[in-house]
């Protein structure tokens, strides 16, 4: 007797360490400290690392809410930063290479659209199936307390379909990852400093059933992302510059706006550091495309 609760004891200790490692990693995302570093290289040789721990504590606590919508972001982010940027970089000298790449990062884009999808099965039992049944119904219930994981899971969920056009079932999941991108706007559309905003710029161009002039709907969450960041983050910039200057072959904008995302000074805020410094990288090879890109740059 003894001896089975000495056993069931040392279980216990177990899992509450588990658990406590978990509110650890989860608290510091995918890094704690990555955010303010300064050099991608060694964030992106460090990273791997940190998310295959953060899997390995998911094993022994596979409902740890937090832990997993963190999980969703870190391969969101890596996939993002340090996987698809390179596949866009040596696009032009190694087609075949860029490929293998894309397909990776789709692959890891997936991976982290399914840790959000069971963070948000946790808080809400039998929500992913009610999700491929009826979108909208499903996210109805959401709260405030979900927008962290709705957010990471669209934004893997929609990353992965943009690298799968040639994937009709990933594509017939879009009104699934739209209810859930629209259900946080919902509930806290100015989350993260304008993350939500900064999705919306971009999708919607795409979005089927949109009211109005989608450059307009894209404009509005454009001034409102670059309103949030104080101007301090790269991100509305470039994807303005990209999504919008592109289609309408607006060189002149294009061209202001990645020089206005070059001048921001990535110390200003310490904690965009990282992801400013790596989108600034972007900005450079976005201006050096301005011939491709454009008909009369």
């Amino acid at each position: 007797m003894l001896a089975a609760g000495l056993a069931f004891s040392g279980c216990s200790i177990k899992q509450v360490a588990v658990n406590s490692l978990g509110d650890a990693l989860a608290k510091g995302g995918s890094g704690g400290s990555f955010g303010t570093d300064n050099d991608p290289e060694l964030v992106e040789a460090a990273v791997p690392f940190s998310l295959k721990l953060m899997e390995s504590i998911l094993l022994e606590s596979p409902e740890h809410e937090a832990l997993l919508t963190a999980t969703a972001g870190g391969f969101t982010q890596y996939a993002y930063a340090f996987v698809q940027q390179e596949a866009d970089a040596v696009e032009e000298e190694d087609f075949e290479r860029a490929s293998e790449l894309r397909h990776r990062a789709r692959n890891l884009y997936l991976r982290a659209r399914d840790y959000g999808l069971r963070a948000l099965d946790v808080a809400h039992p039998g929500f992913r199936e009610a999700l491929a049944t009826d979108p909208v119904a499903a996210v109805a219930g959401m709260k405030v307390a979900d927008v962290e994981a709705l957010y990471w899971t669209a934004a893997s969920w929609a990353s992965a379909i943009s690298l799968s056009k040639d994937d009709p079932a990933l594509i017939g999941e879009v009104p699934q990852m739209e209810a859930l991108i629209d259900r946080a706007y919902a509930l806290d559309a100015d989350f993260d400093s304008g993350a939500i905003h900064t999705f919306l710029m971009s999708y919607e161009l795409a979005r089927a059933d949109g009211d109005g002039n989608p450059v307009e709907r894209a404009r509005r969450h454009f001034e409102r992302a670059v309103e949030l960041s104080g101007g301090r983050k790269a991100s509305p910039y470039i994807t303005w510059a990209e999504n919008i200057c592109v289609q309408r072959q607006d060189a002149a904008e294009f061209r202001r706006l990645l020089e206005t995302a070059l001048a921001i000074d990535v110390d200003a805020r310490p904690e965009w550091r990282l992801e400013n410094t790596i989108l600034q990288r972007r900005a450079r090879r976005l201006l050096g495309q301005i011939d491709i890109l454009f008909l009369n740059p």
